[in-house]
């Protein structure tokens, strides 16, 4: 059943409280703490750890809100690139916005934005002008010359004595990002080097989800993160450091592994002492595991992300958003796992209704598409699309319908308001198609309400939908990934166009 629950929050959030605050003891006057994943909405965490509050990170955040403030990092590259955060469909910079507002809604103002590696990029400037025109301090980090070979380079006034210095004033300081590769790690060190020259003592370390140091190497845990991260050719290993010094096998990734030797050498260089670190596992702050209450369930979800993962990389890679490195990454991985797509329970009968369209349309043009969901009871439901509605819209109709015990010979949309929308879409907007996608469904479902109860009904269902499984043989359009996306439903797609018309919008 999707609901199992194989996580506990609360016992998570009590030990990692418990880990950073003691770890700040061990540095005398500050500690800048790297967050690394999502600080809000961590929805990968809640997939592959059934029962992880996505938001567990800000409840950890305002209990040490009298002892911290933060810091927003942006790589101004992810910026110009327009690059995107899939599970809200918003470019990095609008996430960045949106964090400050939703911190902001937790009571935790934001110190700065810092937006790193610099370069003048058109848009990083426009993104700095609308956050210092609203009252936000940014501050710029340029490339820091000499990273990562030449350390004398690196803290000398070219490299991090380049970079701007931010006042704190309380003793822990989160350094966090709408996503990896934001500059987080470079900016607690430039923090570091500039409070040792107006003689702060401070310290750095990380507090990490993934991977799980005390899971094995190939647990699905581990692998659902490497899935993840496979655009960014991550590699889940064995620390070496820390085998050597503790005689314990740890899990880490392949960047912090490299990147140890470099960064111990600069906190040395920085605070003139041996640092405490062995390892990087030891810079990191990570009691995920003690949170696992029912390993065979999370597993299963682990397995389930990794398929999810693989499905996005397809789809990606036929639109040019991805390289087929990536995409051969994901196969790799799902062979280690010894799962294949079709064991997503959602996409079998999701292409066999597409068959049954194509079979009922014979003879007409245009795609066949099928779409189905996985209740959380269980049951599968299908859609398919037809000359009034998208796939993604009869799939969800129908689906409400169940949940609701609507019978299937019912209508929710009365034919006048399809014909309306019909002819507004083609007379008044001029568009080629009058089959409704799944957005402009919920509106016309919502208009229905007013003179139909059986459609309020069903609206009130609408929720239940929340963390199903859905699968659509063919990549959204805007108007149903929108729609999918607002419902909550862990969407995967075949990569296949519905049109060859290369622009649709």
């Amino acid at each position: 059943m999707q609901d199992a629950v194989g996580f506990d929050s609360d016992k998570y959030l009590q030990e990692q409280s418990a880990a950073i605050l003691q770890r700040a003891q061990c540095f005398g006057n500050k500690l800048y703490l790297e967050f690394g994943g999502k600080l809000l909405f961590d929805y990968h965490a809640a997939r592959v750890l059934p029962g992880f509050d996505p938001n567990v990170k800000m409840r950890l955040l305002t209990k040490l809100k009298d002892k911290a403030e933060l810091l927003l990092c942006i790589h101004a590259g992810a910026i110009e690139r327009k690059k995107m955060r899939a599970d809200f469909g918003i470019t990095y910079d609008a996430d960045a916005m949106k964090l400050i507002d939703d911190l902001r809604e937790w009571d935790v103002e934001p110190r700065a934005v810092v937006v790193t590696r610099f370069d003048d990029q058109p848009a990083a400037v426009q993104f700095i002008n609308k956050l210092e025109r609203r009252g936000i301090p940014v501050f710029t980090h340029r490339p820091t010359k000499g990273y990562p070979a030449e350390v004398d380079r690196i803290l000398s006034a070219e490299g991090y004595g380049a970079n701007p210095y931010i006042e704190t004033e309380k003793p822990l300081v989160v350094v966090t990002g709408p996503g990896p590769g934001s500059g987080k790690l470079a900016t607690c060190l430039s923090q570091v080097y500039h409070d040792h020259l107006h003689g702060i003592d401070s310290g750095y370390a990380k507090f990490e989800t993934f991977p799980i140091w005390d899971l094995p190497l190939l647990h699905p845990v581990n692998v659902a993160y490497e899935a993840a991260t496979a655009d960014l050719h991550d590699v889940n290993m064995i620390d070496p450091f820390h085998l050597e010094a503790c005689g314990q096998t740890a899990i880490n990734y392949n960047r912090d592994v490299e990147a140890f030797p470099v960064l111990h050498k600069i906190l040395e260089r920085i605070t003139g002492t041996k640092p405490m670190y062995r390892s990087p596992t030891e810079m990191g702050v990570n009691r995920a595991s003690a949170g696992i209450v029912d390993d065979e369930i999370v597993q299963a979800a682990a397995r389930a992300e990794v398929i999810r993962r693989y499905f996005r990389s397809t789809s990606e890679y036929v639109m040019g958003l991805a390289d087929e490195r990536t995409v051969q990454r994901l196969e790799r991985l799902m062979e280690v796992l010894h799962i294949r797509p079709e064991d997503r329970n959602v996409v079998g009968p999701a292409r066999k209704a597409a068959e049954e369209a194509q079979h009922e349309g014979e003879g007409h043009k245009g795609v066949y598409c099928g779409a189905a969901i996985e209740l959380h009871d269980g049951r599968i439901i299908t859609g398919k699309n037809s000359p009034s509605m998208h796939a993604a819209a009869a799939l969800v109709i129908n689906a409400v319908k169940q949940l609701a015990g609507v019978p299937a010979q019912i209508h929710l949309l009365a034919p006048s308001i399809l014909e309306s929308v019909a002819k507004m879409k083609k007379d008044i907007l001029g568009q080629n198609t009058v089959s409704l996608d799944l957005q402009e469904t919920l509106f016309a479902l919502g208009i229905s309400v007013t003179a139909n109860p059986t459609a309020q009904l069903c609206v009130e269902k609408l929720k239940q939908l929340r963390g199903c499984d859905v699968h659509i043989t063919h990549i959204p359009t805007p108007g149903d990934e929108t729609g999918l996306r607002r419902l909550g439903v862990h969407l995967t797609s075949d990569p296949s166009f519905t049109t060859k018309n290369l622009f649709v919008s």
